[in-house]
């Protein structure tokens, strides 16, 4: 796909390309340092002070603009904004339609929400995502899923739901059409995505197995919206929150920064696709140039905690409910402008296998996906270990592979960030194994010459009303390490 076919041209998002003179773009590369934080899904992109002169006379006749009940800022200090991210399929072609997989229903429904804040000092920016299935109060409606408010009241309801939610001032909103992400994408050239598990969504036909892929912009918008993986929605904001990531940190390389077609191309698609309250059409710019100095390391995303994934509604619909306790406490620092977590300290320890119905174990071997490697030179090690997983109730959905380093004695388990829990329960299922956090897409186990197969083990999990306790420490990541490793 050249630079100026993004392939499908989306309802009203089927817009061309802005044409830029060649010395004027290189007046935008050797201004100050443009900052693109990109409309993936369901954030704003709003940056870049190097670009400003090219937003100055473009942006104010691109950028679509509501009432949304927002109390405004002045462009100086901490901001609250709340992201929406909006399925409108009202202007496709049946053929479009078909394409997409989307089906021909009119009107527009909120399918993605998060709050983003920049912190006091301009330096930070935290992006929690608000799981559209959250079973909330909506003023004046009663009990609802939180994405009901758009349908109900539009951006005023959707931000005062969120207003009482959370306690936070919501000082800006900003309205993405998720279908003219497909264009946003294609702008930039497509983004890298990994997948620890299999996926295959047969109302969509998109299929992926465990790996690492780069997606056109179509295929970015079926990976990101497919709920076809165990965790269902949660899952889908996990890859929501990598595709972001992968796209913020696309925007502020320099292929794209000093490429005046692929930059050109990307501003014009980012400002067609968005909607916001009325003072930040005015004031684009204020916003755009207190985003200037912030990279993919100063981008956190989290979500809110929850108490119950699996929370049956009066009017049997499946929902999902806060842990009021936990998103308290969240928001509050949030508003504090304090870190969510502290960077979490390199777990390097040798567990014992433990009896079944071990204590202390909370994910079941059922839900656990991981990739076996072999570690040492002994030829079939790490078909056997995979065997003897399967056996154990894990899945393994990748063939074996091999480490560089065959040296390996010990077996080890090595996690990403957040998924501890899902670690020890694979530790404890093979005696003698280590844990290890490390920079890994998903769960690993590499196999070392001590290896002496898998004990079953059997975890207890709590029963769906009781839920987890509560917690003041959410699970966060930042952009950067949200972003595929090589």
């Amino acid at each position: 796909m050249s630079e100026d076919d993004s392939g499908v041209r989306v309802g009203g998002d089927a817009y061309g390309g802005v044409r830029l003179p060649e010395h004027r773009a290189r007046r935008s590369r050797s201004g100050a340092r443009a900052v693109l934080l990109c409309a993936a899904l369901s954030c704003a992109v709003l940056a870049g002070s190097g670009v400003s002169w090219f937003l100055s006379s473009y942006a104010a006749g691109q950028i679509k603009s509501v009432d949304a009940g927002t109390t405004g800022s002045d462009a100086r200090g901490a901001l609250n904004i709340l992201v929406v991210g909006v399925d409108k399929r009202d202007d496709l072609t049946r053929r479009q339609q078909n394409m997409l997989h989307l089906g021909r229903e009119v009107g527009q429904r909120s399918d993605t929400i998060m709050l983003v804040r920049l912190s006091e000092d301009h330096s930070k920016v935290t992006v929690v995502s608000l799981p559209r299935d959250s079973w909330v109060d909506i003023p004046g409606k009663g009990q609802h899923k939180i994405n009901s408010a758009y349908s109900l009241g539009g951006a005023p309801l959707a931000v005062r739901t969120v207003r009482n939610l959370t306690g936070l001032t919501i000082h800006h909103y900003v309205e993405v059409n998720v279908l003219g992400f497909i264009n946003v994408v294609d702008a930039i050239g497509g983004v890298e995505v990994c997948t620890p598990v299999p996926i295959n969504d047969e109302k969509t036909k998109f299929r992926l197995e465990p790996g690492t892929y780069e997606l056109d912009g179509i295929k970015a918008l079926f990976y990101a919206r497919t709920r076809a993986t165990a965790r269902s929605d949660l899952d889908r904001i996990d890859r929501q929150q990598q595709v972001m990531s992968a796209l913020l940190a696309r925007a502020l390389s320099g292929g794209t920064l000093a490429n005046p077609a692929k930059l050109t191309a990307l501003v014009g698609s980012t400002l067609q696709t968005l909607t916001v309250d009325k003072a930040l059409a005015k004031d684009l710019l204020g916003l755009a140039d207190q985003l200037k100095d912030v990279s993919t390391d100063d981008v956190t995303f989290a979500t809110v905690p929850l108490a119950d994934v699996d929370y049956r509604t009066s009017t049997g619909e499946s929902a999902v409910l806060w842990d009021k306790a936990a998103a308290g406490d969240m928001f509050r620092r949030i508003a504090a402008d304090e870190p969510l977590v502290k960077p979490p300290p390199t777990v390097k320890t040798s567990t014992t296998p433990k009896p079944s119905a071990s204590p202390g174990l909370t994910v079941p071997p059922s839900r656990i996906a991981v990739r076996v490697v072999n570690g040492t030179a002994v030829t079939g090690l790490g078909a056997r270990a995979k065997a003897d997983l399967l056996a154990a109730g894990f899945q393994v959905p990748a063939p074996p592979g091999d480490t560089s380093r065959r040296t390996y004695e010990s077996t080890v388990v090595r996690y990403p960030a957040g998924r501890e829990d899902s670690a020890r329960t694979v530790a404890a299922a093979i005696p003698g194994a280590e844990l290890r956090q490390a920079e890994v897409p998903g769960l690993e186990v590499i196999v070392g010459r001590s290896y002496d197969g898998v004990k079953k083990v059997t975890v207890k999990e709590t029963s769906p009303s009781a839920g987890p306790s509560p917690s003041s420490t959410p699970v966060a990541r930042t952009a950067t390490q949200n972003i595929c490793k090589k």
